[in-house]
């Protein structure tokens, strides 16, 4: 009991103390009724610089369908050389930025041989847009298993324009 008697006592000596000054017009100060929060954007144009440099700007507009070659840079020993992957394209992937892909599919000898390679990789030298065709899916998966007419697409009447192109760049 005796604690409780002091304790109110310093209860009683710290509310005595307490002295109220007028406040002038000066020292007013308004405050917000919701408490602002400040929003740092941080801006890394380092890395934004070094995904747009490694961003392929001559690539042409590569579609499900189309017949392409794709020269990718292969590396063996001492030497670097350059394969052509000639095939069809059944998917493009991931928009056109830095992790686009396409699947191209050929076949050898009888066996179906497919390839996915990332558009804007250094080890992908060039792609050239051969044919193109018409097409109804967004995703030409049902060519693994179509066999004779059914895995033939129709063409598209712009082909001409390409390969008008492509021989004028030679």
């Amino acid at each position: 009991m005796a604690e409780e008697t002091q304790k109110q006592e310093n209860i009683e000596e710290t509310t005595e103390t307490i002295v109220e000054t007028p406040v002038t017009e000066a020292e007013i100060v308004e405050t917000p009724a919701e408490p602002v929060e400040e929003v740092v954007v941080v801006e890394e144009p380092e890395e934004l610089g070094i995904i747009e440099a490694s961003l392929k700007k001559d690539l042409p507009e590569i579609r499900q369908g189309d017949m392409v070659k794709v020269y990718q840079k292969i590396k063996e020993k001492n030497k670097e050389r350059v394969q052509i992957f000639d095939g069809q394209v059944l998917a493009v992937k991931h928009g056109r930025g830095i992790s686009a892909t396409i699947t191209v599919r050929k076949v050898i000898s009888g066996i179906g041989v497919e390839k996915i390679f990332p558009i804007h990789a250094p080890s992908v030298e060039k792609i050239e847009i051969t044919k193109q065709t018409k097409t109804r899916r967004a995703k030409l998966y049902y060519l693994r298993t179509a066999k004779g007419r059914k895995a033939k697409l129709k063409t598209a009447n712009h082909t001409k324009k390409i390969v008008e192109e492509v021989e004028a760049a030679e």
